[in-house]
């Protein structure tokens, strides 16, 4: 028999958002491994917010709502306010009654910036590591290193001379012409204007060089999980000396061992990790290589050679759901921070992954 087609009028529902939501769905544990993240993190936080005023956004649902955002990949803080309004998993998962009222998305995002400046990135993504360490997912022997380019917010008709000799009035304010052909330009000479901090840089020859931040990334060989992060800026020194930089901060007991692609391969990079007791594992360059075959001829090195490709797997995850192929922020401090906070929630994907059983 046909069913009605009736829109039904009911005002009351008794079924909580938390019963609403699978048993088995993915953000169970992702919530639980979240939950016990904020509830080490909950002094800090009292630190950054003052005793007096209006309550602003409690920060424990401001990271939740911002984790949403990456794993969910929507565009903008305007877009994921919406769909806290209508998706109950959303509410659930934020901690938002299906009565409570969605914040203002310009509210959500000045409370957001408050968080930039307590390193609430940094402290998360360790506790995150802490959570995978107390699983057992952490190597402390072996890791990779390795670096990808975060396109900047910013086109390069921003990137004009540093002393104002080209900024002519423009013939359209919205979208001037700009003619490039003929004009050498480099970092040295041109800045952006709409992120300085951005540096022009090209992939390789014959590549379009476009303004690009470096992203750093030290992987755990086990596992694939991301144990170090930072951005800099877009220079053709910055991974191997950001890599001995991530590497000092690694604790460790033994010797380690430190992979990497060809572009490790440098004289300076491996004398710096033999320095700092790692064995150094890159790969060989074809015409000269500072790796010597008392590192190549044991076993060890093929399955690092092996294993650090997995290093890419985050690169993937990062520009395909992370939104990080082209950041939405501008500014050093704040494209580092959204990096590293993309970073903890490809984490805890991952975690969830090797341990299904966490809800």
């Amino acid at each position: 028999m046909r069913g009605e087609a009736e829109e039904p009028e009911a005002i009351f529902s008794y079924i909580t958002p938390s019963q609403r939501v699978p048993a088995d769905h993915p953000l169970r544990a992702v919530r639980k491994l979240v939950d016990a993240a904020l509830e080490k993190m909950s002094p800090r936080f009292q630190r950054l917010y003052s005793r007096t005023g209006r309550p602003s956004i409690p920060p424990e649902r401001l990271i939740r709502a911002l984790l949403l955002q990456v794993l969910y990949t929507i565009r903008s803080e305007r877009q994921l306010m919406e769909h806290l309004d209508f998706n109950i998993l959303f509410r659930w998962f934020v901690g938002l009654g299906l009565d409570d009222r969605v914040w203002d998305a310009t509210t959500f995002t000045k409370n957001r910036d408050r968080l930039l400046g307590g390193e609430v990135d940094r402290v998360f993504f360790d506790q995150v590591l802490a959570e995978a360490a107390g699983l057992g997912l952490l190597s402390s022997e072996h890791f990779t290193v390795d670096g990808t380019l975060v396109e900047a917010w910013a086109g390069l008709k921003s990137f004009k001379r540093r002393d104002g000799s080209d900024q002519d009035p423009p013939d359209d304010p919205g979208n001037p012409t700009v003619n490039f052909h003929g004009e050498t330009r480099s970092n040295d000479t041109h800045q952006s204007t709409t992120d300085p901090e951005a540096r022009l840089y090209t992939k390789g020859n014959g590549k379009e060089a476009k303004l690009y931040f470096t992203g750093h990334v030290v992987m755990e060989n086990r596992n694939g999980l991301a144990v170090g992060s930072r951005l800099t800026q877009a220079t053709g020194k910055a991974e191997p000396e950001t890599a001995l930089e991530l590497l000092e901060d690694i604790p460790r007991r033994k010797r380690i061992t430190v992979s990497g692609d060809k572009g490790y391969d440098q004289r300076v990079f491996v004398e710096g990790l033999r320095e700092h007791d790692a064995t150094p594992h890159v790969a060989q360059k074809v015409r000269y290589s500072a790796i010597d075959g008392r590192t190549t001829r044991h076993e060890g090195y093929s399955v690092s050679q092996r294993q650090r490709k997995r290093v890419e797997e985050i690169f993937g995850w990062l520009k395909t759901i992370g939104m990080m192929r082209k950041t939405r922020h501008r500014g050093l401090s704040r494209v580092d921070w959204i990096f590293t906070f993309a970073l903890a929630a490809y984490n805890l994907i991952r975690i969830r992954n090797l341990r299904p059983a966490i809800a």
